[in-house]
């Protein structure tokens, strides 16, 4: 039984059409990051882009601690982002790694 070059090609071509899916549904999806109990939030994209910041109020009078809530969520954010995306490409490569592919990374 020979190796086939042409069955690799054609997995490794659909292979790249679902992660190709995977991001463009990702690039779609929001996530929200909070800190201090939800003192402070923010809407992250697929994308990494952060769409919108809230701050309660009553987290707006210390400078230093807002900074800190401000950064927190940010990272939440990513995070959850970083998250779905691992599990969203993962569910389709399944731990294969085929070199030359380009797959999106996160």
């Amino acid at each position: 039984m020979g190796f086939d070059i042409q069955k690799m090609l054609k997995q490794a071509q659909k292979m790249q059409e679902q992660m190709n899916s995977v991001q463009a549904e990702l690039e779609k999806m929001e996530v929200t990051g909070s800190a201090g109990g939800g003192a402070v939030t923010v809407i992250c994209n697929g994308k990494h882009e952060f769409r919108k910041v809230t701050i309660a109020p009553e987290a707006a009078g210390d400078a230093g601690l807002l900074e800190d809530l401000v950064l927190q969520a940010l990272k939440d954010a990513s995070k959850k982002v970083s998250d779905m995306a691992e599990e969203k490409f993962s569910s389709v490569t399944k731990g294969i790694s085929l070199p030359g592919l380009n797959l999106p990374g996160f």
